[in-house]
């Protein structure tokens, strides 16, 4: 059986950890397509961001599944959880850490949000929670002003 290709979302914060985070997936028999690693972080800015973000997506799209790193998401992450989501792709949540060792795996409960998610969608933690869990990811594309992003209509 060949390994499955994992898409591995994380914030720009944890930027730092990309390699930890990419080994801890090869040492979990897994194929790591980290964006970090494809596209540096936006290429530096030397491309439109929207370039980036569609190109992540289509990386999303070819693999079999997410694996988010790190207890604070990001809205880009949030983001990331839609699409996939929406595609019907399997999604695990792990800590993160500067080496694999330090990578566990988590349930959805303990996630936070980066505080740009709360005033811009104006949800509370319990909220946002209730529609990861629900598989309810649009809802919070919509609050984030992202769901063309999401695909599929409105």
């Amino acid at each position: 059986m060949s390994a499955p290709v994992v898409y591995t979302a994380q914030s720009k914060q944890f930027f730092y950890c990309r390699d930890a985070v990419c080994q801890f997936v090869f040492e979990n028999n897994a194929i790591p397509l980290n964006p970090f690693r494809v596209f540096d972080y936006f290429l530096n800015d030397r491309v439109d961001r929207d370039s980036v973000r569609t190109a992540n997506y289509q990386i999303l799209y070819r693999s079999d599944e997410l694996w988010v790193f790190g207890e604070v998401i990001a809205d880009g992450v949030l983001v990331e959880i839609a699409q996939a989501a929406e595609l019907e792709k399997p999604i695990r949540y792990f800590t993160i850490g500067p080496r694999p060792q330090d990578i566990q795996e988590v349930g959805a409960g303990v996630l936070d949000f980066e505080g740009e998610i709360y005033t811009t969608t104006g949800l509370p933690k319990t909220q946002l929670l209730h529609y990861i869990r629900q598989g309810r990811t649009r809802e919070f594309a919509i609050a984030l002003g992202r769901v063309s992003e999401v695909g599929g209509p409105a």
